[in-house]
């Protein structure tokens, strides 16, 4: 089947953090060319959305846009999705069809999940991209086409070429042009963006769904392991859920979120019904902050003062929390330990989300590197 597919507001790539501008950069500047180009990235990230805007700002675009799911296709199958075949060339086959490389004539051929292509039909593939012919199954006449082919895949197509998996002449001839495609936590300033436009998108009353700053926040702490698809999946639950609603996370039933988000909702949840923002509380944070600051200062002064407008975005947010607070309990609560307990849990999440990088750690937490390490050992945070 080949789909056309215009340049409108479902095909752009969204967002503004570096990644995602140097993304569209690079697309800009590969687009009108006719090598191949292997996209790699993990599952949601958009990968296709990727190889729909190669073909929309390529010379091809008025031309067919055709895309195939390697990994859904039977391996038995797959060679007569992409060559055709003949009437009576197997069981089944009642009529002449024409495969997706004569339908994506002169257009653009995506290929996605490459790497579960089988090794015997990855030979033939090669064939078609060096020869640019195809013959379909049962047929003794090849057919020249006129195509450029953009494949993707989450695999690590190095690493299945090492074991073996995967042809190492086809890897090579795929990977022309690479590009890789940012996992969502790389790139969270994009989410509240992403926001809107899905939001938009998914409206279910006369306006879209919002969220309130905190529910922001945490959406963007958020570590989406199944990234854009992800994000879009909630998106449009929270639509039909909660239609033309300003929406605070705290409050949504917890089997609407995700497991890891939910974790984070509910540690905000707790900081605005007990009385840990109380003053002291407060003033104490500021102080902790403040050592962090100096700390930052005396390591790497040219990033300080980013890091003092997010410390006063931080109290802002704390500020907020305190106001929520009806009454503190006659018993009183441990406010410093809740706090310490929070920060601790923060500094695990980055450390997690980065895989041990202390120094990502520190940029996603907006502080100082050596007051993480400090940190680190302060809460003694055991670092895999």
């Amino acid at each position: 089947m080949s789909l056309n597919h215009n340049i409108d507001d479902e095909m752009l790539i969204l967002g503004s953090s570096e990644a995602t501008k140097r993304l569209r950069r690079l697309i800009t500047q590969c687009a009108d060319s006719t090598a191949t180009v292997l996209i790699q990235g993990a599952s949601g990230s958009g990968k296709e959305l990727v190889s729909v805007s190669l073909h929309n700002q390529s010379s091809r675009f008025s031309q067919p846009f055709v895309a195939l799911n390697c990994g859904a296709i039977p391996a038995q199958l797959l060679e007569s999705e992409l060559f055709g075949h003949k009437k009576g060339s197997f069981t089944g086959a009642t009529c002449d069809r024409l495969g997706r490389f004569e339908l994506a004539h002169e257009g653009t051929l995506f290929l996605d999940e490459i790497g579960d292509m089988p090794l015997d039909l990855q030979v033939k593939f090669l064939r078609v991209l060096e020869e640019k012919v195809v013959e379909p199954v049962g047929g003794s006449k090849a057919v020249e086409v006129d195509v450029r082919v953009v494949a993707a895949t989450h695999r690590n197509i190095e690493k299945m070429v090492s074991e073996g998996k995967f042809r190492e002449d086809l890897f090579y001839r795929l990977n022309i042009i690479p590009i890789s495609v940012p996992p969502l936590k790389e790139r969270s300033s994009d989410i509240p963006e992403l926001i809107g436009h899905f939001a938009e998108r998914f409206s279910v009353g006369s306006r879209p769904i919002s969220f309130s700053r905190r529910s922001t926040h945490l959406l963007q702490s958020y570590s989406w392991p199944g990234n854009v698809r992800e994000l879009s999946n909630l998106i449009q639950r929270l639509s039909v859920l909660f239609p033309e609603k300003k929406i605070e996370l705290t409050t949504v039933p917890q089997e609407f979120l995700p497991s890891e988000l939910m974790l984070l909702a509910n540690q905000l949840s707790t900081l605005a019904e007990k009385p840990d923002m109380a003053h002291e509380a407060i003033e104490g944070l500021r102080a902790e902050f403040s050592n962090d600051s100096k700390n930052k200062e005396q390591a790497e002064p040219h990033e300080n003062s980013a890091e003092l407008d997010s410390v006063s975005n931080d109290f802002e947010r704390i500020i907020e929390l305190s106001d929520s607070i009806a009454a503190i309990p006659e018993s009183g609560i441990p406010a410093r330990d809740i706090i310490k307990d929070l920060e601790s849990n923060l500094i695990r999440t980055a450390l997690i989300q980065t895989e041990g990088n202390v120094s990502k750690a520190a940029e996603l937490l907006t502080m100082g590197r050596t007051s993480v390490i400090q940190k680190i050992s302060k809460y003694k945070i055991k670092i895999e």
